[in-house]
């Protein structure tokens, strides 16, 4: 520290003059103050600049670990989940062929439905054609035999007499009779 003192001393002090006074030279004083300046500041800061240098070192380089942590992190992530999605993938495609192929199911039962349904009514139409036409050939013969009837009749009620009438009842009263003896 005596030394420092010592050139700003000798810095101040002019041999020509013979004593102590204040150099009016500014471009001088100010690369001599700078020069001392940054003596001091490389003297004393050295070990401050050289901690802080340091610490900023550890923290880059604990930054760059985490970082690399947290990237190895992300790509064990990112793996995973590409794995999951192609498991979902996978089973995505099951579901759909599964579901193609339920829908298909489903389609040809429909269809086996609908057609044992238009058999069922093709029967149910043959059948009512069978008795409709049954119930109109039965009322064709009813309406044939009562013509035929009333046309018997009327020949019998055109040919017979009273005196026929009672022997064909008397007849007709006798075979009833022998029926009754017959069947007690």
């Amino acid at each position: 520290m005596k030394n420092v003192t010592d050139s700003f001393v000798s810095l101040g002090h002019s041999p020509s003059a013979g004593s102590f006074g204040f150099n009016t030279d500014i471009l001088a004083t100010n690369l001599i103050n700078l020069s001392v300046v940054l003596g001091v500041l490389i003297f004393f800061g050295k070990g401050v600049l050289s901690d802080l240098l340091d610490n900023r070192k550890q923290r880059i380089l604990n930054t760059i670990r985490n970082s690399e942590e947290l990237r190895e992190g992300a790509i064990d992530q990112l793996e995973k989940a590409r794995a999951r999605l192609r498991k979902v993938e996978i089973e995505a495609d099951q579901f759909r062929v599964n579901g193609y192929s339920e829908i298909e199911r489903e389609k040809l039962n429909l269809i086996d439905s609908t057609y044992k349904t238009l058999e069922q009514l093709e029967n149910y139409k043959n059948e009512t054609i069978i008795f409709e036409q049954q119930k109109a050939s039965n009322q064709v013969r009813q309406r044939v035999f009562q013509q035929a009837l009333q046309g018997a009749l009327g020949t019998l009620n055109s040919c017979l007499n009273s005196e026929l009438h009672l022997r064909t009842i008397s007849a007709n009263i006798g075979i009833l009779g022998a029926m009754k003896q017959i069947t007690d």
